[in-house]
């Protein structure tokens, strides 16, 4: 799947819920799509239009008075579903923080120790996020999707709290580490003088 049709997918997928105006939208794929996928705003108006221009989405109330309102068609939901049916593509992670610890040694002990402490804290404000989506999911007519949505909730508490276990074990096992500075690189050697010989006197 590229990247526009990932895109393609939140959108249909959003408006599949209900109709809503482009910024309700872009507002709905960060706060409750957030927690497990992010998308990029500049891509969302485009793919709109796109999407309009295949018949996939249909514009409303498109006036000077009020904002227009987006609905997905029929052929919208049928292609959202073959989207939808496609593989998963695999990613390859990109991790920042365990790129960091694996050269720690050149950071030192007590450098990893608080960028472990940071994404500590980090996934323990995601586990509150996500007690409130949890709550919120409750909430509103749309208890056919209730399901569903929790799976990904369930996920993300799951991720978060592994985070926060891996992260006090990895504290306690650098807390057994003396504290020294980062290794800086060797010296370079001086530069070997060449010797110079007195002119020998001629008898």
């Amino acid at each position: 799947m590229s990247r526009s049709e990932q895109t393609q997918t939140a959108v249909l997928g959003a408006l599949s819920v209900m109709s809503m105006t482009g910024y309700a939208l872009r507002e709905e794929i960060r706060s409750v799509l957030g927690h497990f996928w992010s998308e990029s705003f500049g891509q969302i108006y485009p793919a709109l239009a796109e999407l309009q221009r295949q018949g996939l989405v249909e514009r409303r109330g498109a006036d000077r008075a009020r904002s227009s309102v987006f609905a997905i068609t029929p052929a919208g939901t049928a292609r959202l579903r073959e989207l939808l049916g496609e593989p998963v593509q695999p990613v390859r992670p990109r991790n920042g923080l365990m790129l960091r610890l694996f050269f720690g040694r050149q950071l030192g002990p007590e450098a990893c120790r608080n960028l472990i402490r940071e994404a500590r804290a980090e996934a323990e404000a995601r586990l509150a996020e996500l007690a409130v989506a949890r709550s919120e999911s409750r909430e509103g007519p749309h208890a056919e999707d209730r399901p569903y949505w929790l799976l990904t909730i369930s996920a993300g508490e799951h991720a978060a709290r592994a985070a926060i276990a891996w992260a006090d074990e990895a504290l306690e096992s650098l807390a057994s580490l003396p504290d020294h500075a980062p290794p800086h690189a060797a010296a370079e050697a001086p530069a070997v003088s060449e010797t110079v010989h007195p002119a020998r006197e001629h008898p």
